[in-house]
């Protein structure tokens, strides 16, 4: 099971943390993404990280301003999130998967948590 949180309303320019913490089954051996969607849009990729946290992976619109990180003692994965602009409001999921290719691809995740809002206003 995952659990996202951390949402919430911004403005533009601030900065968000949000948590995913997992349970059930063993953290450490999926790799973990983020995901988002806005409204009428489809799901999209964010960030990605390995399942020993050594490499990480970004979606282009969010480079140099988010970073995804992974505490496997404490079953949790992170997604930093720096200098907001409006076009990030959307709901934010994470998900799991097993290690290997595919890290941006909604199909490769088996996993997905609950998703929180995060809104952005200008």
């Amino acid at each position: 099971q995952l659990q996202a949180s951390g949402g919430g309303l911004v403005q533009a320019g601030d900065s968000l943390r949000l948590r995913c913490a997992a349970s059930g089954r063993t953290f450490s051996n999926y790799d973990m993404g983020w995901f988002r969607q806005a409204a009428g849009k489809e799901r999209e990729f964010v960030a990605a990280i390995t399942w020993g946290g050594i490499s990480t992976s970004y979606a282009d619109s969010v480079k140099g301003r988010f970073t995804i990180s992974r505490d496997n003692a404490k079953n949790t994965l992170f997604l930093q999130m720096d200098s907001l602009k409006p076009e990030d409001t959307a709901v934010y999921y994470c998900a799991a998967k097993p290690p290997g290719y595919g890290s941006s691809l909604v199909t490769r995740y088996d996993y997905w948590g609950q998703g929180t809002l995060v809104t952005v206003s200008s």
